[in-house]
């Protein structure tokens, strides 16, 4: 696999520029940074919860961490980590554990950390675990500004 269609056909209809990153297979997109010797600020990873409103999915960047309870506070909500085996009916054209971080491709909604758009490059999980979607910030950011919100700050 080397990108996930689902994903291939939201980037390729807003007509923003992406090549793929081949990288030894890894676990996590920390390892998947490293494997592809990027900078694991600027890998976007995903983080997908469930709350009382349903999915969400927040993306930040590989080396930070969510705070699930600042996040349900901030959103007057009780999040939980969504477990791999309701991921994969979610994802279903990726493999398991490799989310892009793209959520309205495939109806979640999202929320972001915008500082990933003033990245001069991004790179996140294509569906596989080995291999990154590459953009230039820019173009990130107007991927995810069209159906994503801002993450709130004090959570991560």
């Amino acid at each position: 696999m080397s990108i996930a269609n689902r994903l291939q056909k939201y980037i390729a209809d807003r007509q923003l520029p992406w090549d793929c990153v081949s990288h030894e297979p890894s676990g996590s997109c920390m390892e998947a940074a490293h494997r592809a010797h990027v900078p694991p600020d600027r890998v976007a990873k995903a983080v997908v919860l469930e709350g009382r409103g349903g999915y969400l999915m927040a993306v930040l960047p590989a080396n930070h961490h969510l705070d699930v309870e600042d996040l349900g506070e901030a959103l007057s909500d009780d999040f939980a980590l969504v477990s791999e085996a309701r991921l994969g009916g979610l994802f279903a054209d990726c493999r398991p554990g490799a989310v892009p971080p793209v959520g309205a491709a495939y109806g979640i909604r999202t929320i972001w950390d915008e500082g990933l758009g003033r990245r001069a490059d991004v790179y996140f999980e294509a569906g596989d675990h080995e291999t990154l979607v590459h953009m230039r910030g820019a173009e990130f950011g107007a991927l995810m500004r069209e159906a994503a919100a801002s993450l709130p700050e004090s959570c991560h």
